[in-house]
């Protein structure tokens, strides 16, 4: 990945309005000059594309650390999108990516080969015959449960409650048998 640390702003821009941020407003809030931005990223694509490979690495290693069954890769999951919530709605975001950059492309594949093993852990026959739907239906269950906590899209009891243990009790519910 070819731009470590020069993303920072990018990822407080991440976690606001996408759409509308421009390289100059990133420089701006860097405090940097205008053209400071354009000496490591061609555009907004660009640098959102790099922030979006770096979020990819590290969601990967964080599902890489959790090592155990799908519960442990589903709290890893939602514990990344808490944590860094700038990358994770830029990373899912196709429309702010370049989809032919190798590095995306890289660490996106490593997100999902982890992801995968933490699937492969399922002993349910169904997910077994089935290892790509079964990826699908965990991949929904950690991606939509970050998405909604991350849009305040839960109810206030839902909100009241410790993400992770939510997590966890749905994941068990719904894939540990």
């Amino acid at each position: 990945m070819g731009h470590p640390g020069r993303v920072d702003v990018g990822r407080e821009h991440g976690q606001h309005q996408q759409q509308g941020v421009s390289l100059r407003e990133l420089a701006r809030s860097a405090g940097v000059s205008h053209a400071a931005p354009a000496h490591h990223f061609t555009d907004r694509r660009g640098l959102f594309t790099a922030l979006a490979a770096e979020g990819f690495a590290l969601l990967a290693q964080a599902l890489a650390d959790a090592r155990g069954d799908f519960v442990d890769a589903a709290l890893a999951y939602v514990r990344f999108a808490i944590d860094h919530p700038g990358h994770y709605r830029v990373m899912f975001d196709k429309s702010l990516l370049d989809a032919s950059d190798g590095d995306l492309a890289t660490a996106e594949a490593a997100a999902a080969a982890e992801l995968a093993r933490g699937v492969a852990t399922l002993q349910d026959p169904d997910a077994r015959a089935d290892p790509g739907g079964a990826e699908l239906a965990a991949w929904s269950l950690v991606h939509g449960f970050a998405t909604l906590w991350l849009n305040d899209a839960v109810d206030d009891q839902v909100r009241a409650t410790d993400p992770m243990e939510t997590v966890r009790r749905i994941a068990r519910m719904l894939f540990a048998g």
